[in-house]
């Protein structure tokens, strides 16, 4: 029986590993989300869990950054839908946040990678910036497929009371 904990261990190991998430706005014109890598900041990790944002680098000319700068310029802190899939496919998750924008210096220094640095002419670059997803709650699934599962219903036990344990809404 995994705990809501467990879980939550499980995501932000997961996604520290494979980092690509489905980034959008949860409403609106942009509604539809894009690939884009997460970048956790190691200074968050405290025994397997994370506590803090999760950055994403883009470009000043990126339709979503656009998108979030005019709310933060209206007043209003945009909503995020943001997805997941382990390339393993053994955990699953959406995530709700709040969205917002910074090019501060000191942050891009910080979560500057060789990556990162693949896609732009270096740190100074005019157009680099960064969005940040502020997190708040998820649901989380673990795969509850394998060879036992296969085998209970081979011989007519129901599997799913082993999956009733493997999802949770977390606060993150």
């Amino acid at each position: 029986m995994a705990t809501d904990a467990e879980i939550r261990t499980k995501f932000w190991k997961a996604l520290k590993s494979d980092r690509t998430m489905f980034l959008g706005m949860a409403e609106g014109e942009d509604a539809h989300a894009r690939p884009m890598t997460a970048q956790l900041d190691d200074e968050n990790y405290d025994g397997g869990e994370y506590h803090g944002p999760v950055w994403f680098f883009t470009s000043t000319d990126n339709g979503l950054y656009r998108l979030i700068q005019q709310a933060e310029l209206a007043g209003t802190t945009p909503r995020a839908t943001a997805h997941f899939a382990a390339k393993g496919h053994d955990v699953w998750a959406t995530v709700h946040g709040t969205l917002s924008t910074t090019r501060d210096a000191a942050t891009i220094d910080r979560l500057w990678n060789r990556f990162v640095s693949a896609w732009y002419e270096g740190k100074d670059d005019p157009k680099v910036a960064l969005i940040r997803l502020d997190p708040e709650n998820a649901e989380v699934w673990i795969d509850a497929s394998s060879i036992v599962a296969g085998i209970k219903m081979l011989l007519g036990i129901d599997p799913k009371e082993d999956y009733k344990d493997k999802v949770a809404d977390v606060r993150l």
